[in-house]
């Protein structure tokens, strides 16, 4: 993977470049960036341009006294152009042997005492298929079901031995190290190796919550922020990547906030009709009593996880939308004539404040969703906050 197979982030993307250049390259480096904002590929396409660098030639003593190297140092290789190194095929297959990967795991069975190096080849293919996946989606890609994963104390030997080896053809040992929230106490065993690493090494962690990890091994790290993607860079990445039409993918970008693993999944639900169901919420709940509101609340119930999550985070981004309307003006906001219809109308049964407070109530509802709540009694409660929140206004919305 290279920088240009990383959506977005471009500042970033220079930063560690200049990292590189200047010399001025941590030991130990954390890429904390929310889900969906592509911290593992950056960090990832990091790695495996570090690794792939040509070692400087050895200097040795001429016959008059004099350093001299055996063969001309490399200048600087820019990230764009390191496919051309012989090691970086091995790199980006995920086999350099001087590249290391340290990740949640579970035990294959009742007793193990498992670690990363078991599960390397569902990794290499996690990567290759899911490179903005969560660490959710690669729990249930390794069959994890319920149990839950971890990095383990014989994980954090593991590491320890392999990074007191010297290094095979490449100048640095790489560690990528994902999710150290999943690290617990035992994470302590990490600590001297990370402050005094032998030489060239190279520590990198991956993060999505920097309040998870242990203060003592945030605090020996140097922190590369990762911002959510922009929304041109989401767009973009939709139409050419996964061929999204760009009315689609325009849409997609303006409700999944930077995150592009949200976006694949709203593709994958493109034609499913939010707004008729929206529609029917705010009926059910503004006028069609208690009758409406349960059968409401069995039809979304049958939703699944996901498309529930989606379904909220839709009537967020028309709450958006419709604030954005009301303070900057119908010309400032891109929408099409469906949802620029149904914005207005919610302008007209809920003032701005009653908005605000209806989005923290979805957003309340979505961390409860991610948190496995009972789908039927969650929107059950979420109706009769709404009914409360916009009681004195109830325009109908009909299509």
């Amino acid at each position: 993977m290279q920088f240009g197979d990383v959506i977005g982030q471009h500042e970033t993307k220079q930063h560690l470049a200049e990292m590189v250049e200047q010399n001025r390259l941590s030991h130990a480096l954390i890429f904390l960036g929310k889900e969906g904002s592509g911290a593992l590929p950056l960090a990832l396409a990091f790695a495996q341009y570090v690794v792939s660098l040509p070692q400087a030639a050895p200097v040795v003593e001429d016959l008059f006294g004099g350093m001299t190297a055996l063969e001309p140092t490399p200048s600087f290789i820019h990230p764009d152009h390191i496919a051309s190194q012989p090691a970086f095929q091995r790199a980006e297959q995920l086999i350099h042997p001087d590249l290391h990967f340290t990740y949640p795991v579970i035990p294959k069975k009742s007793g193990d005492k498992p670690v990363s190096a078991d599960y390397i080849t569902e990794w290499r293919e996690f990567i290759r298929s899911y490179p903005y996946g969560n660490v959710y989606d690669w729990l249930q890609f390794i069959g994890a079901d319920n149990k839950q994963g971890n990095i383990t104390a014989d994980e954090c030997n593991d590491i320890i031995r392999q990074l007191s080896l010297k290094s095979f053809e490449s100048e640095y040992k790489v560690l990528l190290l994902w999710m150290p929230e999943y690290l617990g106490k035992e994470g302590n065993k990490l600590l001297k190796l990370i402050e005094e690493p032998p030489p060239n090494t190279l520590f990198i962690l991956v993060a999505e919550n920097d309040e998870q990890i242990l203060p003592t091994i945030l605090s020996r790290c140097q922190l590369i922020k990762v911002p959510m993607l922009e929304n041109r860079d989401v767009e973009q990445a939709l139409i050419e990547r996964a061929k999204a039409a760009p009315d689609t993918a325009r849409q997609i970008a303006g409700i999944c906030e930077g995150n592009y693993r949200e976006a694949l999944q709203l593709l994958q639900h493109a034609d499913e009709d939010w707004q008729s169901l929206l529609r029917e919420w705010l009926n059910a709940t503004l006028k069609g009593g208690p009758m409406a509101q349960v059968k409401f609340v069995e039809e979304v119930s049958k939703l699944g996880r996901e498309k529930q999550k989606q379904f909220l985070r839709y009537f967020n981004h028309l709450l958006e939308q419709s604030i954005r309307i009301k303070v900057m003006g119908l010309e400032n906001v891109l929408l099409g004539d469906n949802e620029r219809d149904f914005a207005q109308r919610l302008n007209k049964i809920a003032s701005v404040s009653q908005q605000q407070s209806i989005i923290e109530e979805l957003d309340r509802a979505s961390y409860y969703i991610e948190r496995n709540a009972n789908a039927k009694m969650l929107f059950q409660a979420v109706t009769i906050k709404l009914y409360h929140i916009i009681q004195n206004k109830t325009l109908i919305l009909m299509g």
